[in-house]
């Protein structure tokens, strides 16, 4: 089953519609490093990622991991890591998994940049927890805490997310 995502800030799931949180700058097909753009296409759901000291392992057919304090994701172009996950501290740039609000408790990795990785497209792209006011994102997609659970539910290694500019 695919979530169907559209730059109106809505997605569907099947019958079910719901909000999302988009990136501060739009959609765009021409995603770069640092743009604020969630990037247009296919992108399967990789692996779920969670907060094991906040969320119990959820009930999902896709592949997971808890993460730890030390998780990150290079977001550095010129590392060998780009648009990988490392261990913190990271030489490199890197954006931390384990932070203090809520956005990362759930998330799913998308297959974005990542197959082959090419420097400076864009990194970290997820399916993330949204804030309580559904502010923007830095380019991935948000849901809220139940629509996510719905989503994860119901989703496995076919599953995918669809962004239409």
């Amino acid at each position: 089953m695919d979530l169907l995502v559209d730059s109106s800030g809505f997605a569907a799931w099947s019958a079910w519609r719901m909000r999302c949180a988009l990136g501060r700058s739009g959609i765009s097909a021409q995603k770069h490093e640092g743009d604020g753009t969630t990037p247009v296409g296919t992108f399967a759901m990789r692996r779920l990622l969670f907060r094991p000291d906040r969320e119990s392992r959820p009930v999902t057919a896709l592949p997971s991991t808890a993460i730890a304090p030390d998780d990150g994701w290079c977001d550095a172009p010129s590392d060998p890591a780009y648009n990988r996950p490392v261990h913190l501290p990271y030489p490199a740039s890197a954006e931390q998994l384990w932070r203090e609000d809520h956005l990362y408790d759930l998330l799913v990795v998308l297959g974005y940049n990542d197959d082959p990785v090419m420097p400076g497209q864009g990194s970290a792209i997820f399916l993330h927890l949204a804030r309580p006011d559904f502010g923007p994102t830095e380019g991935c997609v948000a849901l809220s805490r139940d629509d996510f659970l719905t989503v994860i539910a119901a989703a496995d290694r076919g599953s995918r997310v669809i962004i239409a500019g």
